[in-house]
């Protein structure tokens, strides 16, 4: 039992996207061991065929398992939507997390939704993994989806509140300023590094904007709970990139507000 506490979590996203979750699981459990992937080489996910985010998500995981952790968390949520079952599949009995999952459940802590917006990548929003995930739940629901392609570019560059970010996202929300929405998912890990510049532009008071980094956190301290595998002595954390290993760390430095010192390139 004492090996399963001390096991690292991993998480693992296309870029530095799922650098939010980890930074809401850190802040969520702080004794925990963390491993993060993040696929550098070959972002963005999002403009990519189900079958290449599939591949490129299975080798991320094997690499993953090869460290022993005990869960792992998509961070990323083209790969929630393409890919989860075949990870699952190749897992084990190592429980998968997604965001996908988690940001529906968040949703649904809010009472009277009937009308909800979603930002996502062009192969999330394609997929429909969220409009399918709310009706499930609730089919009165009106879902309005938005395909936001530039913004992982734009995050991964460092540009989430400067003019180019804030004249993307006038026209990307252009369709929710319209509407009468009462949540919006953000539905890409990297988007919540644009969260200040998607509430000053959509200008709506009173909207829910669905986070699913703090909502998979949240999660995660549940599962890891019952697995009676919560670790009360760690907090290490240790990243794994397949390009561009100094920049990486640069940018994550920065957002993470912590000195990272164990950022290594992996190629896979």
């Amino acid at each position: 039992m004492e090996e399963l506490q001390k096991a690292p979590i991993g998480i693992f996203d296309s870029g530095i996207g799922g650098l939010t979750v980890a930074k809401a699981v850190m802040e969520a459990l702080p004794n925990e061991d963390i491993i993060y992937f993040g696929d550098t080489a070959r972002v963005p996910y999002g403009i990519k065929s189900q079958e290449t985010v599939r591949e490129y998500a299975l080798e991320i995981t094997d690499f993953l398992l090869s460290k022993n952790v005990k869960l792992i968390l998509i961070a990323c949520n083209t790969v929630s939507a393409s890919a989860k079952l075949a990870i699952e599949k190749i897992a084990g009995n190592i429980p998968i997390l997604d965001v996908i999952t988690a940001g529906t459940e968040a949703l649904f802590h809010f009472s009277g939704q009937e009308q909800v917006g979603v930002i996502g990548t062009m192969a999330t929003v394609n997929s429909r993994a969220y409009e399918r995930s709310i009706l499930n739940r609730d089919p009165s629901i009106e879902v309005i989806q938005q395909p936001c392609p530039l913004l992982v570019p734009l995050a991964e560059e460092g540009w989430t509140e400067n003019e180019i970010a804030l004249k993307t996202l006038e026209i990307y929300l252009q369709p929710f300023k319209e509407s009468h929405i009462d949540s919006i998912i953000l539905g890409c890990t990297h988007y919540p590094l644009f969260k200040r510049s998607i509430i000053e532009v959509l200008n709506k008071p009173g909207v829910h904007v669905i986070d699913s980094a703090q909502a998979i956190a949240e999660v995660t301290r549940d599962k890891l709970g019952e697995m009676n595998a919560l670790n009360e002595s760690g907090g290490d954390f240790r990243c794994y990139v397949t390009d561009r290993p100094q920049r990486f760390q640069e940018t994550a430095e920065l957002f993470l507000g912590r000195e990272l010192t164990d950022v290594k390139f992996v190629h896979l």
